[in-house]
């Protein structure tokens, strides 16, 4: 397996394309637009730059990294004898069925459907197919290039030489994947969202402020980064998604969005993406210099 697509040149997407490119595999990064693409190489490159200036990678490494990786407009031309294609698009029901559709359509027999979805069930993506056996789920952490954790998600359909394939592959560029069954959320975000779901609800009653409430967890309970902070560098709108589809899909009210963030992504109040949410993401600071907690 060394031919990898990946739909999507946005954080994920442009993410997940870097770290199988850093590790020699050949990868076509997929989107609609060559703006799309060209920003999402500017950020593999900027993102590079940092682990050369880190001595993680040589600027030789980068040079070859780069050089991995084609860009194409067209899923057809992009997806062409791959032996994995890695969706990485908007966390939307019904873009992600196309896209499986089209995949489906234009895939040759032997290549895996991967989805990098955060919430939405395997299952109901491999039914627009006709390999459900072939399709599973990879959900990268963000920033990709640095986090461990891939979440593998098995569909009901998803074969068991699918499911080792994918986890030898996950452990062959770094990564430190965990074998999950399909359920709304799986088991990051069916216990990451409800926690900044709750930290939302202690914002909206009154309890603390929006510094207060972040250093009481990253103190008291040493997270690297606040609730209320890590909601912005996922985008407001991405959680409310996800808390959406948790409600949808185990009909329990305890999942249901705190109305003080469906106002904020009414708002267009997104997180740093927008330049505001539970903080303020001037000019003077980039989501780059976020990014850099992780590191």
């Amino acid at each position: 397996m060394k031919n990898i697509a990946v739909i999507g040149a946005g954080t994920m997407g442009n993410g997940i394309a870097h770290t199988f490119a850093q590790f020699n595999y050949n990868v076509h990064l997929i989107d609609i637009s060559d703006a799309s693409l060209a920003k999402g190489i500017a950020t593999i490159s900027k993102n590079l730059d940092r682990m050369v200036v880190k001595e993680k990678i040589s600027e030789a490494d980068k040079t070859q990294t780069l050089a991995n990786i084609t860009t194409f407009t067209s899923i057809t031309e992009g997806v062409k004898n791959m032996d994995l294609v890695v969706e990485a698009a908007t966390e939307n029901l019904d873009l992600k069925l196309k896209i499986f559709k089209e995949l489906d359509a234009v895939c040759v027999e032997k290549t895996i459907l991967a989805t990098n979805t955060s919430s939405i069930s395997i299952t109901q993506i491999a039914a627009v197919t006709n390999r459900p056996e072939k399709v599973i789920g990879m959900h990268f952490m963000n920033p990709v290039p640095i986090m461990k954790l891939v979440e593998i998600i098995r569909g009901y359909n998803t074969s068991d030489e699918v499911m080792q394939t994918i986890l030898d592959l996950s452990k062959k560029i770094g990564k430190s994947p965990v074998e999950v069954n399909d359920y709304p959320g799986f088991v990051a975000n069916r216990i990451l969202m409800p926690m900044i779901n709750e930290s939302i609800e202690t914002l909206y009653n009154g309890v603390a402020g929006v510094a207060e409430i972040d250093t009481v967890m990253k103190l008291g309970m040493a997270h690297p980064m606040g609730p209320l902070q890590l909601a912005d560098f996922i985008g407001l709108d991405v959680c409310l998604s996800i808390l959406n589809v948790l409600h949808d899909g185990f009909k329990n009210p305890k999942y249901a969005p705190c109305p003080l963030l469906v106002n904020m992504v009414m708002a267009g109040k997104l997180g740093v993406k927008s330049g505001e949410g539970f903080y303020d993401y001037s000019e003077n600071r980039k989501a780059e210099e976020v990014a850099k907690m992780f590191s």
